[in-house]
Order: C-alpha cells, then sequence, then structure tokens
C-alpha cells in the first residue's frame, strides 16, 4: 500500500515549506454556498488539498420524538471521511475518530446557533470528507457554519477555524497531512469572531507557553482571514440569486 514517505525536511534552509508556503501563510482556499439543491442549506470547502462537502437539514421536526428538548433545538453533527479520502482505504463504517470529531464539531458550532428559537425541533449537520490533507476537521467546521446560515438558521455569527503546529522546533500555521504526521505539535481553534470568542481549543503534541501563545495569536488571526472569505462566499451566492431573479423579470417584461 503507498505511503508517503518522511521528507528529509520540513522546512528547508530558505523557511519554505515542502509545499513552498512561509511557516505563516493559510493554503489555498476555495468555498462555495448552496451547491446542493436536497438539502436546506449546503457549502463547499477545498482548503491545500482537503475537499469536503456540507449539508444542514433543518430545523425541523424531531425523530424519533423523545429526543426532543422543550427550550431549543437539538444540533446533530454527522463528520464521515469517504473510504477513498485517504490513502489506504477507509473502512465506511463510522470509527471512534469520526465519532469524537463529530461531537468535537457539534460544540464548536453550538454556541453560535441561536438554537432556543427553536424548541422540539433538530438540526442535522452532515460532513463528508471527500480527501482529507490535514485540519479537515476546521476545514469542516468552516464549511458547516456556512451551510448553517445558507439554511438560514439564526446564528449569532459565522465561526472559522484553523489550525496551528510545531514542525522542526517552528510554530507554523495550517499544517497539512505531512507536517501533522511528522510535526511536534498540532492545535486545532475555531473562533467566533463577531464576538472574538473561541468556541474550540485543542492540542496534540506539546508547546511551551511562549509557543501556546504565539501559535493562538497566529491561528486566531488567520480565523479573521477566512471569516472575511466565509462572508464573500455568502455575498457571491446571493448576488448570483439576485442577477438571475433580475435578468428573468428583464426578460419576461420583454416579451409582454
Amino acid at each position: 500500500m503507498f505511503q508517503e514517505k518522511r521528507p528529509e525536511r520540513l522546512i528547508d534552509l530558505n523557511g519554505s515549506r515542502n509545499d513552498g508556503r512561509k511557516l505563516d501563510q493559510l493554503r489555498q482556499i476555495k468555498l462555495e454556498v448552496g451547491i446542493l439543491d436536497k438539502a436546506n442549506g449546503s457549502a463547499y470547502v477545498e482548503q491545500g488539498k482537503n475537499r469536503i462537502l456540507v449539508a444542514v437539514y433543518g430545523p425541523r421536526e424531531a425523530h424519533p420524538k423523545h429526543i426532543a428538548l422543550p427550550d431549543r433545538a437539538v444540533v446533530r453533527c454527522r463528520y464521515h471521511m469517504a473510504p477513498f479520502s485517504t490513502e489506504e482505504r477507509k473502512s465506511p463504517a463510522p470509527s471512534r475518530r469520526e465519532m469524537e470529531l463529530s461531537k468535537v464539531i457539534r460544540e464548536a458550532l453550538e454556541p453560535a446557533i441561536l438554537s432556543e428559537n427553536y424548541p422540539r425541533t433538530t438540526i442535522d449537520i452532515f460532513i463528508e470528507v471527500l480527501q482529507s490533507d490535514g485540519g479537515s476537521r476546521c476545514a469542516a467546521i468552516t464549511g458547516a457554519s456556512l451551510a448553517l446560515a445558507d439554511a438560514g438558521i439564526p446564528m449569532k455569527g459565522l465561526v472559522s477555524a484553523c489550525a496551528v503546529g510545531k514542525i522542526e522546533g517552528q510554530i507554523a500555521l495550517d499544517l497539512s497531512d505531512l507536517e501533522d504526521k511528522y510535526g511536534e505539535a498540532d492545535m486545532p481553534v475555531a473562533l467566533m469572531p463577531s464576538f472574538n470568542k473561541v468556541t474550540l481549543i485543542q492540542m496534540d503534541g506539546s508547546l511551551t507557553l511562549d509557543e501556546f501563545e504565539k501559535g493562538l495569536d497566529i491561528s486566531l488571526e488567520s480565523c479573521k482571514q477566512i471569516h472575511e472569505m466565509q462572508k464573500t462566499a455568502l455575498k457571491g451566492k446571493y448576488l448570483s440569486i439576485k442577477e438571475e431573479v433580475e435578468e428573468k423579470e428583464g426578460s419576461e417584461g420583454a416579451g409582454e
């Protein structure tokens, strides 16, 4: 089975990483909104080689009914990696890691959702990782937040996420899969920039206090950059809808 080998160096003598980025540089990000007709809201995220599709359904009547809460909606999240998303074929059955990440992503998004507006209902978030390349939980949070907004679910604000880590003793932003595997630390962070509220922070590995503070500052600034991209993606969708409506009205008027 093919497995990517560890490179001799993760950072070259010029300070560049294997993909050519500087230590404080995000990977290329592409965000699209409203790409699935059957879902109430949807989004597609490309971040580096990550390819992630998100669909949101709801608010809708809770089923089975015993899970309903009298004072708010129940938010459910399923994070799933497609069998072809990794180098080695993954079993289609949910793994313990996927169940853990489903919980982590849900908890990162819940503070932003005004679930009290919809008691006795459910809001379902389905995340399908088509291709994984490190940082997929953060990319999934970014995409799920967009899909929730696309579904028209009231939110306090969008949630943006980005990881920071340590490779060859240096703090680096937005780790790729290779850097995640062979680096010394990885710290995913999610932020609700409208309120400057951190909704997720985790860490795998070890950092000194100075490294932690530096990494957190870098990741929070990057979350704010991603937040601007999210707003642009949402505006782009509704501007295109407006143009379509105006074009349709114009052609109907010309035909009268």
